[in-house]
C-alpha cells in the first residue's frame, strides 16, 4: 500500500525532532513526497524544519491571537462589535486548530488552510482584513486608545524639533 499524505505529515513531523532540521532543509516538501506542502499541510513542513518548538510557537502564536480577540470581545462596550470581533476569532482559532488537527491525523483530511501562513493570496488578504476590523474595533475599548499614545521624554523633544522646524 502506497503512503498518503497523512502519513508523509507525520514522517516530516518524526523526522523535524525538538529543533528542526533548519529552514529550506526539509525534505518531505519537495515534489513526491508531500503533495500540497505549501498550502494545508504547511503546518508539516513547520514541523520538519522548526521542530517541535517551531510547532510551539505557531501555536503559542496562535493561542495569543484568540486570547487578544477575547479580551476585546469581552471588554468592547458595543454588542454587534463584540459579535464581529467574536465570530473572527472563532474563525481564525477553529481554522488553525482544525489545519492543525488534520495535519497532526486527528481529523480526516478536508482541506482547511491554516490562517496567515498558506500559501493562498485571497485566503490570507480575507485574514488580515479580519483581523484590521478588531484592531479597529479595539481602538473602542475603553483605556485601548490612551494606551498607545507615547509619553516618553524623546517623543515630546522630536515632536518640539518639528514644530520649531515648521515656524522658520
Amino acid at each position: 500500500m502506497e503512503p498518503t499524505q497523512p502519513d508523509f505529515a507525520l514522517w516530516a513531523f518524526g523526522s523535524g525532532g525538538l529543533g528542526g532540521s533548519g529552514l529550506g532543509t526539509g525534505a518531505e516538501k519537495w515534489p513526491g513526497n508531500l503533495a500540497e506542502a505549501q498550502t494545508d499541510y504547511i503546518f508539516a513542513v513547520v514541523g520538519e524544519e522548526l521542530g517541535l518548538l517551531g510547532c510551539l510557537v505557531v501555536v503559542g502564536m496562535f493561542c495569543l491571537l484568540g486570547w487578544s480577540l477575547f479580551q476585546i470581545c469581552r471588554n468592547h462596550p458595543s454588542p454587534f462589535a463584540r459579535l464581529v470581533v467574536g465570530g473572527v476569532g472563532i474563525w481564525l482559532v477553529g481554522q488553525a486548530m482544525a489545519n492543525m488537527m488534520v495535519v497532526t491525523a486527528l481529523l480526516p483530511v478536508f482541506g482547511v488552510p491554516l490562517p496567515f501562513m498558506s500559501q493562498g493570496g485571497t485566503a490570507a488578504i480575507a485574514c488580515l482584513l479580519a483581523v484590521g476590523v478588531c484592531i479597529s474595533a479595539a481602538r473602542a475599548v475603553p483605556g485601548v486608545k490612551e494606551s498607545f499614545q507615547v509619553r516618553s521624554n524623546l517623543a515630546y523633544r522630536a515632536r518640539a524639533v518639528l514644530k520649531r522646524g515648521t515656524r522658520d
